[in-house]
């Protein structure tokens, strides 16, 4: 990825070459500007690379038309921030967030076991204002799973809250690798880190190694 600065161009990101399991937690770990955030984006294909080749299941995602990408993400992708409210409709209730994202990808919902399934029991007819931050980022994952997303991705999904908070978040992150999606996370929380089935250790735009375990 390239950036037009003041300066002149930064490249984001170079020379990274990965392949993504079907399931289990990739983190994507590094100090800030190491390139964590711009690589989730890559792969969530909300930005294009300058060079080099992105494929999704076998499919060059580089040759595909603007809509033709949307429609791919739609289906297949969710992504999380890490600021929780941008995740969600404010203006709907909790149950009504749900519905609204498997509507977007033209999916049924029940609304009731995903919240379930999230800790969340009871919360359907609250508002979203209603909810804790961690509260919030597991209803974002709930979203994702309304959708059916078969890849998640969570860009710093802890850094904006408290101890508890990101423990519930954390507590979500590890059912979902059970459950065997794919979970990408860009993260520099140690707690986040150590539930990576892969850490993929980034640094100045450059992928310098993967720890498996």
């Amino acid at each position: 990825m390239d950036y037009s600065t003041p300066a002149g161009t930064v490249r984001g990101l170079q020379e990274v070459t990965l392949t993504v399991p079907r399931s289990g937690i990739t983190v994507f770990a590094g100090p800030s500007g190491s390139g964590k955030s711009t690589l989730l984006r890559v792969l969530g294909l909300f930005e294009r690379p300058a060079r080099g080749t992105l494929r999704f299941g076998g499919t060059d995602t580089g040759v595909l038309s603007h809509a033709a990408r949307r429609a791919l993400r739609r289906r297949h992708l969710g992504l999380v921030f890490q600021n929780p409210p941008e995740n969600l409709l404010d203006f709907l209730s909790v149950a009504d967030n749900l519905r609204a994202a498997a509507q977007s990808a033209r999916r049924p919902c029940d609304p009731e076991a995903i919240l379930a399934r999230l800790g969340l029991d009871g919360t359907g007819d609250w508002r979203v204002s209603a909810l804790s931050g961690g509260q919030q980022q597991r209803l974002a994952f709930g979203c994702a799973l309304a959708r059916g997303s078969s890849v998640i991705l969570a860009d710093e999904p802890t850094s904006q809250l408290d101890e508890a908070s990101a423990d519930l978040v954390i507590r979500t992150l590890r059912s979902l690798a059970e459950e065997e999606f794919a979970v990408l996370v860009a993260s520099h929380d140690d707690r986040v880190i150590e539930l990576g089935s892969r850490v993929a250790r980034l640094r100045d735009g450059r992928l310098e190694g993967i720890e498996r375990r």
